[in-house]
């Protein structure tokens, strides 16, 4: 049986219940005072049987006029009041075969049924933009995969028709197109282990990840010509020491290589507040807009653009080639693990922006004025004390 029709059987039931306990109502306390006998002999003066005998048809005819009206009105009523979630399950549906662009928009005023639409609404809206997002990293993955094995293709096919090739500089170029195709997995991985959560939580001093990270980028900021200045509170979170440290070493690395060419520096900082701890880290550079710097911690940023370009500049058999392009372009958000002087594989801050996620943060970034980008991870205190 479908909800309208237990909700009409319902109010028809009401309603048949309520006219019986009229009609018992007034047989009760007004029949009563009827005596049951004959009350006189000149003219007919019904008794209470008579009155009975009476009544009963009248009220048996009511009672089927009054189921009548309780089935046809409580079938219009509850047709009526389901009708929301009629359109809710019609969008459901639709959602199910995949289109998930359709709206429910209920119309009328705030009720019960008017806040699940709404909210069945943003759940459409965000599954769509979840599954737009997980298509476009799929499709960018998918062509940086791509990239370095059509590099080593490439290149052995030009060496198989050249009878003068150089093994050894061949060999140097397929570790260096392996190696960049190794980097691009890991930081998946690490993508994926991020959003996944799948770590203990445990205490972790960030004050202390952060010098390590500087000690281990030294190295790459002294070739460079940057300064590193580590600084600040003693900053305790709860969360995966290993996660953590690659977020401080991707923010520090990228805050390296997106810099001055003489004299750059990079400042980072921690700050202990009641409710959350940030972490800081601000560098000089290139003055960067507004509208790049709110793509900086988006996945693959602009990298097919970068990969088709260079590959139509300088030729697609030059690794070299592709991660000069790469380096040279401000402003662009990686990190590679193990420290070394190229830019990476563009999911730096994505991968930052995920693991701050992960441990219940959020990712600010900031352009500087002067030049260069603030980033600030906010990630929650794990003794959250009272307001200042």
């Amino acid at each position: 049986m479908s909800a309208r029709w237990k909700l009409t059987l319902s109010y028809a039931g009401v309603v048949v219940v309520s006219g019986i306990g009229l009609l018992a109502a007034v047989a009760l306390y007004l029949l009563r005072y009827v005596p049951d006998v004959n009350i006189s002999n000149d003219f007919f003066v019904p008794n209470r049987s008579d009155l009975i005998r009476a009544f009963i048809p009248a009220a048996i005819v009511m009672m089927l006029v009054l189921l009548a009206i309780g089935l046809g009105g409580g079938w219009i009523i509850a047709g009526r009041m389901l009708a929301p979630l009629d359109r809710i399950g019609k969008a459901a549906q639709l959602a199910a075969q995949g289109s998930l662009s359709h709206r429910v928009a209920l119309e009328g005023p705030r009720d019960e049924f008017r806040d699940l639409a709404d909210v069945f609404d943003s759940m459409l809206e965000q599954l769509e933009a979840h599954l737009a997002e997980q298509q476009r990293f799929a499709a960018n993955a998918s062509h940086e995969l791509r990239t370095p094995l059509a590099i080593s293709q490439t290149m052995l096919e030009v060496a198989s028709n050249d009878p003068d090739r150089d093994v050894d500089a061949l060999i140097d170029r397929l570790y260096e197109v392996n190696a960049r195709a190794i980097e691009l997995t890991e930081a998946l991985l690490m993508l994926s282990r991020a959003e996944r959560r799948t770590f203990t939580r445990e205490p972790v001093d960030l004050s202390l990840l952060a010098e390590e990270s500087a000690e281990t980028l030294l190295p790459l900021a002294e070739r460079r010509d940057v300064t590193i200045d580590v600084g600040g509170d003693t900053a305790n979170v709860l969360g995966s020491p290993a996660l953590l440290q690659q977020l401080i070493t991707n923010l520090v690395h990228n805050a390296i290589v997106h810099n001055r060419p003489v004299d750059g520096t990079v400042v980072v900082r921690m700050h202990t507040l009641p409710h959350a701890v940030a972490l800081v880290v601000e560098n000089t550079g290139d003055v960067l807009p507004a509208h790049l710097v709110a793509t900086l911690a988006e996945p693959f940023q602009r990298g097919a653009d970068r990969t088709r370009s260079v590959g139509r500049a300088r030729g697609v058999g030059s690794t070299s080639a592709v991660r000069g392009a790469r380096a040279g372009e401000p402003g662009r958000d990686d990190g590679p693990a193990d420290g070394d002087d190229h830019v990476g594989v563009g999911l730096g801050l994505a991968i930052v922006q995920r693991i701050a996620q992960a441990h219940d943060g959020s990712l600010v970034l900031t352009a500087v004025e002067g030049g260069g980008l603030n980033v600030t991870v906010w990630l929650p205190h794990p003794f959250p004390g009272p307001l200042a």
